[in-house]
């Protein structure tokens, strides 16, 4: 999947603003950004279901909307809420669902559609109506329409919105199995830890710029993070690092913690200098939620437009 210079605008704001984005085949991709950021807006732009002001997207190789007719029946996507029929049951808005899927034979529907019922944990509700379920029963159907057939491309947007704890798991392990059967997954969550858990990428977004994209280890690992000092002289070691303008602060027991910012030669050379004991100096890797609160705290870096939407 790419997004060439894609963008669209709501009267005078930029929802979307240049976006590039390459997703590898494969990947699962997680797509996150503060509210507003713009993420349902491009997610739809992706999957032909919104026009962009400006620039291309190509799915599975392939230009839309030109071509969506060959693209379209290989993807699969639960974006905003689904769109289910309250007094039909969840087993009959199954059911008129996969009648519209061109790839499944309308002799298989009946155990397609009870396969993923199982699949989404609402076989015993199946024959309830829609109008009846719990907003994270709904989101639990609105999942299961993705998994009618196989997919190549699944796009998924905030997933587990509305779902508890179990829920939650159940829909990682959904995303899990629809990537080892080879579908490319993109994901959008607020919750970083279930992108920390199920992702292989990352882009971010913010106010409809993407600020970065890339595999997620080597992302969360490029920057800098707070240097751990071990030292016997916890108060000296801070009053030399202080002196020397590098902010730093006493932690527990042997521990100096510094900021991220300064390098590590020039801390140990700052304690060395003033006769501080160092026993060891280390830079945990940063994480998914230091990494992003880093990016969204900062300024935009160009442009002067500003984004709306999600």
């Amino acid at each position: 999947m790419r997004a060439i210079g894609l963008s669209r605008g709501f009267g005078a704001v930029r929802a979307v603003d240049g976006v590039d984005l390459d997703v590898p085949m494969g990947a699962v991709l997680g797509l996150l950004g503060p509210n507003g950021a713009g993420k349902t807006t491009l997610m739809r732009m992706l999957l032909g279901l919104l026009a962009p002001s400006d620039g291309e997207v190509e799915l599975l190789g392939r230009r839309l909307p030109h071509r969506a007719s060959e693209v379209l029946p290989h993807v699969g996507a639960l974006v905003d809420a689904p769109a289910l029929h309250p007094h039909r049951t969840g087993r009959q808005n199954l059911l008129r669902a996969a009648a519209a899927e061109p790839l499944l034979d309308s002799a298989r529907i009946p155990a397609a559609v009870d396969a993923v019922l199982r699949r989404v944990g609402l076989a015993e509700a199946a024959d309830r109506r829609a109008g009846e379920y719990s907003s994270g029963m709904r989101r639990r159907l609105g999942l299961a329409v993705p998994l009618l057939t196989r997919r190549r491309l699944v796009v998924l947007d905030e997933p587990t919105d509305g779902l508890d704890p179990a829920g939650t798991r159940e829909v990682r392990r959904l995303i899990a199995e629809m990537n080892a059967a080879g579908a490319t997954v993109i994901v959008s969550s607020h919750l970083l830890g279930e992108i920390e858990a199920t992702c292989s990428h990352v882009a971010v977004l913010r106010a409809g710029r993407l600020l970065c994209a890339g595999p997620l280890d080597e992302l969360v690992d490029s920057g800098p993070s707070a240097l751990v000092v071990t030292t016997p002289d916890g108060e000296r070691a801070v009053a030399a690092l202080l002196a020397r303008g590098i902010d730093a602060e006493q932690g527990t027991r042997d521990r100096v913690f510094v900021p991220a910012g300064p390098a590590t030669p020039d801390v140990v050379a700052t304690l060395v200098h003033a006769g501080v004991a160092v026993h060891g100096v280390t830079r945990p890797a940063a994480r998914l939620e230091e990494f992003f609160a880093r990016l969204t705290e900062e300024p935009a870096s160009t442009g002067a437009g500003s984004g709306a939407g999600r």
